[in-house]
């Protein structure tokens, strides 16, 4: 293992037991609103707090861009953190949330750990050297059909001026496909489609976050990953369309078909 995944594993590891110790009791979490349907919790910042002295302790230069505390350092390697991607559901004690920890050199994604606490699946990726949950090797499904294919994706809870893009899309992938799911973390959306679970992934108005990791997780299990365009540019849009093979071109189309004039690339 590389030694700057090795970092974020520990890292995630000690996000994780925060996380859980936390679970045990959400009735007394002290829970704030930072806009409409977005929450954070005293978790979400002791978690990214051990996150960023675990890797201050072996990076002290290395630059930092997390969703709590936001951006510090410059450099040309980049840690980009979510300590609690899911904070709805870990509220609401609904057992779908991750930590997600990506490290970008030179604005590309070079290592990425999702972290699922209540399950204990570890989902790791090094550029150049494949995906791995718990270690052990994964790939994007097979499904080349889309009329087979489950797709995962997360509707607008924050921002709403492509709430009638998305019912499109929906509608048509509802009649289109073999379900769709909404399970609440973006992160581990991404993990799924990497590991087989669903065969693709649709989102608009992501923060880098939010999919930085889960992004290198998929095209190392071999899926493709882009923005509308169908460009690398889904780090800076927010707009991320990801699949096998197979179906990403097919999703990909479905999504750019009802895109309005307000949905930048």
């Amino acid at each position: 293992m590389h030694p700057t995944l090795n970092i974020a594993v520990k890292a995630a590891r000690r996000a994780g037991q925060i996380i859980n110790r936390a679970s045990l009791d959400i009735e007394r979490l002290q829970v704030g609103v930072k806009q409409q349907s977005d929450y954070v919790t005293e978790v979400d910042r002791a978690a990214e707090a051990a996150i960023i002295d675990t890797i201050r302790e072996a990076y002290p230069k290395h630059a930092i861009l997390a969703e709590e505390t936001g951006s510090s350092g410059d450099s040309e390697y980049q840690w980009i953190i979510d300590p609690l991607d899911g904070t709805t559901n870990f509220i609401h004690g609904f057992p779908q949330y991750a930590v997600s920890i990506g490290l970008a050199h030179k604005g590309v994604m070079n290592q990425a750990v999702v972290y699922d606490p209540t399950r204990n699946e570890l989902f790791t990726a090094s550029k150049g050297a494949g995906a791995f949950v718990n270690d052990k090797r994964i790939r994007v499904s097979k499904r080349a059909k889309l009329a087979e294919a489950l797709i995962g994706t997360g509707f607008p809870y924050r921002m709403f001026d492509h709430a009638d893009a998305y019912t499109a899309i929906f509608r048509e992938l509802t009649q289109k496909t073999a379900g769709l799911r909404r399970p609440g973390a973006a992160s581990l959306d991404l993990a799924y489609v990497a590991c087989g679970r669903t065969d693709g992934f649709w989102e608009f108005g992501l923060s880098p976050w939010d999919m930085a990791a889960g992004t290198l997780l998929v095209s190392e299990a071999g899926g493709l990953v882009s923005d509308l365009a169908g460009e690398s540019n889904y780090l800076a849009t927010g707009n991320i369309v990801a699949g096998t093979p197979k179906i990403f071109g097919q999703l990909l189309q479905i999504v750019q078909s009802h895109r309005t004039s307000k949905l930048a690339a």
